[in-house]
């Protein structure tokens, strides 16, 4: 009897291991809309350019990880625009500290070794301002 149950235990901490991954995935879009339309945006993590939207409104994908987001967007006849979208916790990284228990940590150490358990904001919003003549 004590042999199915530290089976079953074991089947159901495999199985809990690396949730966010399977329920979240790794990988994030993130769609950028400005006012006016038609800038270009960069993403920059830890000062390394991750993405590039060469027209807004546009999206890219992204690897998902613990470090925030830095967004440019530039425009002709506009000021930069900046945009810091924080790495947060995704919504199913609860099911880590449950399964923690029954895996030992496993599953915690593969979601956040692979930035499942991070995400960003979906839809970002930038409001460009229009450059001032210069006197």
């Amino acid at each position: 009897m004590k042999t199915y149950v530290v089976t079953g235990l074991c089947a159901l901490g495999l199985s809990l291991s690396g949730c966010a991954a399977i329920f979240e995935g790794t990988s994030q879009q993130i769609t950028i809309n400005t006012t006016p339309t038609g800038a270009n945006c960069t993403m920059m993590r830890q000062d390394m350019q991750i993405a590039v939207v060469p027209s807004t409104p546009g999206s890219a994908t992204i690897r998902k990880n613990k470090y925030d987001i830095l967004i440019r967007c530039k425009k002709d006849g506009y000021e930069e625009a900046t945009y810091l979208n924080h790495s947060g916790v995704a919504g199913v990284a609860f099911v880590d500290a449950v399964g923690g228990i029954i895996t030992g940590g496993i599953a915690a150490a593969v979601d956040s070794g692979t930035g499942a358990d991070n995400k960003y904001d979906g839809v970002v919003n930038i409001s460009l301002t229009r450059q001032t003549a210069s006197k």
